[in-house]
């Protein structure tokens, strides 16, 4: 495997780099006008929204993942803001310009870039989680207009969006996955009541929403009536892209590692204990192992070759990263986390009592792990279906 760049990305990187040191200063991370300059300025150089149409406020630059991923690196190291984060920049986009009309791109996708729609995703229902094509909410096509009933649950962000795509069953005689069909709800109308969701860390990042009777113009359904299950997967794919990335085990590991050389246990720094230094050593490995696997995947789609179940490796990989430094943070901070947020200003409040918390969260983001883990085993290793004699 070639580990360096041609000359071209060697140029950007070093380009890139100038930018974020001329452009970008982290003590003013919080000023949004500044943010929203700087994320200004580094779309006009073409580094940020780089597939996105110029109309639709993307730098519509050439397919070059290679040059992506450094663009990715060096913002990341600098802590600089890339995309407006959210469901909709992660998720609705990239489907609206693979599966969506041209009239919804230039309605949704411009105002989702600059942050002002912010969405929500309707997939889980209470008893359809894993099973998604299970699904019981139903739309029925009445005079121009979808009319929408059904309930959902652990929406992202719901209470803060202004719109959802949800899967919806609009054939009920159809089998189960070719009878659901994609469609854009506007959440401001009657019939639509949000209800957060108290997590165990107090907090309400989650919401169930009830449909009742709700409309939406018959033209808001994205890709083929029925057919939303395929457009779905297209979602799920940028999903798991995100879940899976390396830099997020890089910046855990590197939070970890300040935590253990700042706290000391029986005397002496966490990072000095033997057992602590073999456990974070052996995280350490896993990590690198995830950089290097996004390297080869880089390769492969540098190449126009398709990751297949490997890229169902990388997050999944991600995942247990995250709940083996979460179980380490928890042994470091040890009564520490057993506080709730805000109410202590010692090591493990809010930043590892999150972690911990979202740690159990991520086996289930993207997708759970076990189905993760039986999908790589029955069609990437070719193994027998669960339940199946050998």
């Amino acid at each position: 495997m070639k580990l360096t760049y041609d000359q071209v990305h060697l140029d950007l990187q070093q380009e890139v780099q100038a930018f974020l040191n001329a452009e970008w200063r982290a003590e003013r991370a919080k000023d949004a006008e500044f943010v929203n300059d700087f994320r200004r300025k580094a779309v006009e150089r073409g580094y940020l929204y780089r597939g996105i149409p110029r109309k639709f406020g993307g730098s519509e630059q050439s397919p070059d993942v290679v040059a992506a991923q450094i663009i990715n690196e060096a913002f990341v190291a600098a802590r600089a803001p890339q995309e407006v984060p959210g469901i909709g920049m992660m998720m609705l986009v990239p489907v609206l310009l693979e599966c969506g009309t041209e009239w919804q791109k230039e309605k949704f996708i411009a105002k989702t870039v600059s942050g002002e729609y912010k969405w929500a995703q309707g997939y889980s229902e209470p008893g359809s989680g894993s099973d998604l094509a299970s699904l019981r909410t139903r739309g029925e096509l009445q005079d121009g207009q979808w009319v929408i009933n059904g309930h959902k649950i652990w929406t992202t962000r719901a209470h803060e969006a202004n719109f959802m795509f949800a899967l919806v069953r609009t054939e009920p005689d159809a089998p189960k996955h070719a009878g659901l069909s994609y469609l854009l709800i506007d959440f401001k109308q009657p019939g639509v009541t949000i209800k957060p969701i108290r997590q165990i860390s107090g907090e309400r990042e989650f919401s169930e929403v009830f449909l009742d009777d709700v409309k939406t113009p018959a033209d808001w359904i994205v890709g083929e009536r029925g057919n939303g299950w395929q457009v779905s997967k297209v979602n799920l794919k940028h999903e798991r892209t995100a879940v899976g990335s390396a830099g997020r085990a890089q910046a855990l590991l590197r939070s970890l590692l300040k935590l253990a050389k700042g706290t000391k246990i029986d005397g002496k720094r966490a990072i000095d204990h033997p057992i602590f230094r073999d456990r974070i050593a052996a995280v350490d490995g896993y990590v690198n192992a995830q950089l290097y696997a996004g390297y080869y995947l880089t390769t492969l789609a540098a190449n126009g070759q398709t990751p297949g179940t490997l890229g169902l490796v990388a997050k999944l990989n991600n995942t247990n990263i995250g709940q083996m430094i979460a179980s380490i943070a928890t042994d470091i901070c040890d009564q520490a986390l057993l506080v709730m947020p805000g109410d202590s200003g010692k090591v493990g409040d809010e930043r590892w009592f999150r972690q911990v918390m979202g740690s159990l969260g991520l086996s289930i983001a993207g997708g759970a792990s076990n189905i993760q883990r039986n999908i790589i085993a029955e069609r990437g290793l070719g193994l027998p279906r669960s339940g199946t004699d050998v």
